[in-house]
């Protein structure tokens, strides 16, 4: 399977989750935005706003090529001359605070015309009120999908999701987590480069379906003024990890990525309140002592 091959999948990966998000949003429509990079390649971005389920979301698809420039090579450790990067990443943003934002991403990156290559991604949900039985069938969800590959991915991904996802200055994790993996080609995965595609691919179509799942756990509740405020507030801190922390976001910035389309996870509104109250035995006090301690899901 060679690059090329993996792009034209990955821009059909991009078509299929945003006709099923449509579907599942059951109103607003993807617009969809081509842009270029002046060293070599580009992307669609493809956005949604002010659906029945989905305030903001974007599904963006991107192939870039390109010299390894010294900022590159220094803050990404990248030992090569040339690369090609290719990738659908995913960022979704309710209305309702009772149902979760989500994020995936699936990327295949190369070095030096593959003579060095390995796919990354994962996905994981950021719930505004977490609800352990719904975060339980998430994973479940996740550990079907790894155990078709390898039984060890899960076991190794999701504590991977748990340390990545982590918001180091609030002592927090950014949700219940999930899956992710980088850095993986043959030798380390245990899997041939296909099936390690096959793995990505599959996680990508499966998106849309745990979502819906997810969603409908929540959509149709009612919520307060109040549960509007914590859902902007837990945006706040979604805000925090990608602009502070998230490996990816720097990756688009350093490699001259489009910043428009880098930034899209952002949502439309977010708030920071100075030493918010929490209320004892509230359900904020209990999503934010279930975001302060590891958990495992599931056995």
């Amino acid at each position: 399977m060679n690059k090329e091959d993996i792009v034209a999948k990955f821009r059909e990966l991009q078509l299929f989750i945003t006709n099923e998000l449509e579907r599942v949003d059951g109103k607003a429509r993807f617009e969809e935005d081509e842009w270029f990079r002046e060293e070599g390649g580009g992307g669609f971005t493809r956005t949604l706003k002010n659906g029945n389920l989905i305030e903001k979301g974007g599904v963006a698809f991107s192939a870039v090529d390109g010299p390894v420039s010294d900022i590159m090579r220094k803050q990404l450790q990248l030992d090569g001359q040339t690369f090609s990067a290719t990738g659908v990443s995913i960022v979704l943003h309710p209305n309702n605070p009772h149902v979760p934002i989500i994020h995936m991403n699936v990327r295949y990156f190369e070095l030096d015309g593959g003579k060095t290559f390995w796919f990354g991604g994962g996905i994981d949900l950021t719930p505004h009120y977490i609800v352990e039985e719904n975060a339980k069938e998430f994973h479940e969800d996740l550990k079907s999908i790894c155990d078709k590959y390898n039984s060890e991915f899960y076991s190794k991904f999701k504590p991977w999701a748990d340390k990545y996802f982590f918001i180091p200055h609030r002592n927090e994790s950014r949700g219940i987590g999930g899956i992710f993996f980088d850095h993986q080609d043959a030798q380390n995965s245990g899997i041939s480069k296909e099936q390690l595609f096959d793995f990505c691919f599959e996680l990508g179509k499966s998106f849309p379906f745990i979502y819906e799942k997810q969603a409908g756990f929540g959509r149709l509740k009612e919520f307060s003024e109040q549960e509007i405020l914590w859902r902007n507030i837990r945006r706040g801190r979604y805000v925090e990890f990608n602009l502070v922390n998230d490996k990816g976001t720097k990756f688009g910035l350093l490699s001259g990525g489009r910043t428009e389309s880098i930034l899209m996870s952002l949502p439309n509104n977010a708030q920071w309140e100075y030493c918010f109250p929490i209320e004892e035995d509230s359900k904020e006090a209990k999503t934010l002592k279930l975001l302060q301690t590891e958990t495992k899901w599931i056995n």
